[in-house]
């Protein structure tokens, strides 16, 4: 029996990530799904990204300047018609690095499936760097949001406590399918000065949230205040291609 056919699908705007994220990004894709797909980026921008990756418009969506080039973009996501696009869809964010296959992630989603939020494990909140949903569901995520824009800024730090909490039946990975390099690949205290960052086994997307992001990864070093540091990771740059 054939496998149906997915979407994979990343966000580009601005200039905080240059279009050799998205080239990666669908070159990992390329490598570690075997489902028959599309790869989509929408953007603002198309300057760069090679000709195998589908671009789009980003989605109309109404974000205060101040928040322009935060997260709450990622929200067009929901848009009642994405691009051309039907059925499921797996978000991934640009600075993620896939290190195995990605199969699973279609397989095991049967309704909004997104990361368990590290920082706020058991209060059903997600982390929105790796994702799973139908085309054109949670449409009310979207819609909610540009009518009552204000309120849900107010009442939200972010834009995945919102859509989280506005979806409500959400599915959450298996732990062992995403990982944080920060939190999970850097060794802790003194380690980190001594020990190169690895992944567990069966780990499937290394999510890289702030920094280092991955090309400062591959080199190693520090990254913000003294003590925010991890040695080269080679095995980052081999991957992340």
């Amino acid at each position: 029996m054939s496998k149906p056919q997915v979407n994979v699908v990343c966000m580009k705007w601005g200039t905080l990530y240059g279009p050799e994220y998205v080239n990666k990004l669908q070159s990992m894709v390329a490598r570690h799904l075997s489902y028959p797909h599309r790869f989509v980026c929408l953007t603002d921008d198309t300057n760069g990204i090679n000709d195998n990756v589908e671009c789009f418009d980003l989605p109309q969506i109404k974000v205060p300047a101040k928040y322009d080039v935060s997260p709450w973009r990622k929200l067009g996501m929901f848009s009642k018609n994405l691009a051309d696009l039907e059925g499921k869809v797996l978000f991934l964010d640009l600075d993620v690095v896939i290190v195995d296959s990605i199969d699973a992630f279609f397989d095991v989603a049967n309704k909004f499936t997104i990361i368990e939020n590290w920082t706020q494990m058991g209060r059903g909140i997600g982390n929105s760097s790796v994702y799973c949903f139908e085309v054109g569901a949670h449409s009310d995520v979207l819609e909610y949001y540009n009518d009552h824009m204000d309120e849900v800024l107010t009442k939200y730090a972010n834009e995945q406590i919102y859509l989280s909490k506005k979806i409500g039946d959400i599915a959450f990975w298996p732990d062992h399918f995403c990982q944080s390099y920060k939190r999970h690949c850097i060794p802790k205290s003194i380690n980190k000065f001594l020990i190169t960052p690895t992944y567990k086994p069966g780990t499937k997307i290394v999510v890289f949230h702030g920094r280092p992001n991955p090309s400062e990864a591959v080199k190693g070093g520090f990254y913000g205040k003294w003590y925010k540091y991890a040695k080269a990771a080679p095995w980052v740059g081999e991957h992340w291609q």
